[in-house]
């Protein structure tokens, strides 16, 4: 996983995830866009391991891999693709690899939405903290990291990422267990802060992960790059904060 073919996978996958980026990315300096794919690819990396399905245990390999590339960096060496962009920043990178392990406790079922935030709390104080020496700026608000790594979840894992508190009863008929998720994506953006802070690139980001939980607490599929106005309208007012 050394080669630039390697490197481009990644970056590849964070776009193809993340079309609406192909507008963002004007809105953000030419020398600047490279590290800043390559931190969202990062933290795409982090949020499949708390999405997986099925054996938990090579994801949490992975997360413990990670651990330790991570704490490497702190000491500019690296094995993975991400890290020949990443690694040269100086950035706490060892806090955001003891933050590692709160991944696993997320992934079970939290009782309500206060303990769904909380869970990522650490995590998304470590990841804001890494990410304003990576983009610059102030850091942003832990909380909009963590409602918007849930919102992933919940696209991802579907009715198991919705807490306890709002889970269907024994009548669980599909109804039931979309209004479940449409209720919980519209919790998560009632705790999501409006202004949440952090660089360009992470507003911008942001605004295309708030517009799709949006979307689906309506009751709609996101189509990402659907109506362009609109997505242009967004990505500029996010960039200017």
């Amino acid at each position: 996983m050394t080669t630039p073919t390697a490197l481009d996978s990644f970056l590849d996958k964070w776009r193809s995830r993340w079309p609406e980026w192909a507008v963002a990315e004007v809105f953000i300096p030419e020398d600047r866009r490279a590290a800043t794919l390559a931190w969202f690819a990062l933290l795409q990396e982090f949020d499949d391991i708390l999405n997986i399905a099925g054996d938990p245990l090579p994801a949490d390999a992975k997360l413990g891999w990670w651990g330790t590339e991570l704490r490497d960096w702190s000491t500019h060496r690296s094995r993975h693709p991400l890290g020949r962009l990443l690694e040269p920043v100086p950035a706490p990178w060892s806090a955001l690899a003891d933050a590692l392990p709160t991944l696993v406790a997320a992934r079970e079922r939290p009782a309500d939405g206060a303990a769904a935030l909380a869970s990522l709390a650490g995590y998304g104080g470590a990841v804001a903290a890494v990410e304003a020496s990576v983009l610059g700026g102030t850091p942003p608000q832990a909380q909009a990291i963590a409602a918007q790594v849930l919102a992933t979840r919940l696209a991802e894992a579907g009715l198991q990422a919705v807490p306890q508190a709002r889970q269907p009863g024994d009548t669980d008929v599909t109804a039931a267990r979309e209004r479940a998720q449409r209720d919980w994506a519209a919790e998560l953006l009632a705790a999501w802060p409006a202004k949440a802070g952090g660089s360009p690139a992470r507003r911008m980001w942001g605004a295309f992960a708030r517009h799709r939980l949006g979307q689906f607490a309506q009751g709609h599929v996101p189509q990402p790059g659907r109506q362009p106005l609109g997505l242009l309208w967004r990505t500029w007012r996010a960039a200017r904060g």
